[in-house]
């Protein structure tokens, strides 16, 4: 079954990059997602010991860097140091931790990025800041993060900056109207929710979109998932192949 009109309205995010083929949160996947024509890319970023946002998903380096060590312990320079690339395939040796500045200057005319903070409020004075010197529109530099606390911070401080407020499904019995009062509070532009269409149906969705709030999903990388959540009224996929998942969906693509 299709639905050419919901699919061609659907916005297709980069999941950490184009993750699936590249080094996730390196600026090699970034560029790649451009590449492969997502409408916005989606990456993780921590502060460092030394004040630097940096791209990293995990809280330690160990899985992607080989050292076990809390992002947050370390400075730039020891960070820099590490090799993020040569877990994925050795054709990415050599890829380094990026730094915020450096993604932000990555991102074209007309697209956004989305960024994930994995630490606390404490990273969103050199967040803001890092945001007003890239220069590019307010509405290209999207926050999210799990924390609520971060989202407030963003929004007392930038309230011209959207902000959304990630929330994972499984395994929740929240409802919509739960997580819209707690947007509310927060001033929450919009939710980043689990693609977990048990939950997240036709009417869960509309409650979300009839307050107001942009809808975004991750991660989707099957056709059939991509479909019930487009069906829910889901306005972003977060995928991990984004374009592979245009492709198949058959949406158009934004230049």
């Amino acid at each position: 079954m299709t639905t050419p009109e919901p699919v061609s309205r659907v916005k297709i995010i980069g999941h950490r990059g184009a993750s699936y083929d590249a080094p996730e949160n390196t600026l090699a996947s970034i560029r790649l997602a451009w590449e492969q024509h997502a409408d916005a890319v989606e990456f993780d970023v921590w502060q460092s010991r030394d004040g630097e946002i940096v791209l990293l998903h995990d809280a330690t380096t160990k899985r992607t860097g080989g050292v076990d060590r809390l992002v947050t312990d370390q400075t730039l320079e020891e960070l820099r140091r590490l090799d993020v690339g040569s877990w994925k395939s050795a054709a990415f040796a050599g890829e380094r931790i990026a730094t915020l500045a450096e993604v932000l200057a990555t991102v074209p005319t007309g697209k956004r990025a989305l960024i994930e903070v994995k630490c606390g409020p404490e990273a969103v004075p050199e967040l803001v800041r890092v945001l007003a010197a890239s220069g590019l529109a307010p509405e290209q530099t999207v926050v999210i993060s799990f924390h609520a606390t971060v989202i407030a911070a963003v929004k007392r401080t930038r309230p011209d900056v959207p902000a959304y407020w990630v929330v994972n499904l499984v395994g929740e019995k929240r409802t919509a109207e739960e997580l819209i009062a707690i947007a509310g509070q927060i001033k929450a532009d919009g939710l980043d929710l689990s693609a977990t269409p048990e939950v997240l149906d036709r009417a869960f969705g509309s409650k979300v979109l009839a307050a107001g709030l942009l809808l975004c999903v991750w991660t989707v990388d099957t056709v059939e998932l991509a479909h019930a959540m487009i069906a829910a009224g889901v306005e972003c996929l977060t995928t991990n192949r984004p374009g592979w998942l245009r492709e198949q969906l058959g949406t158009v693509i934004r230049r």
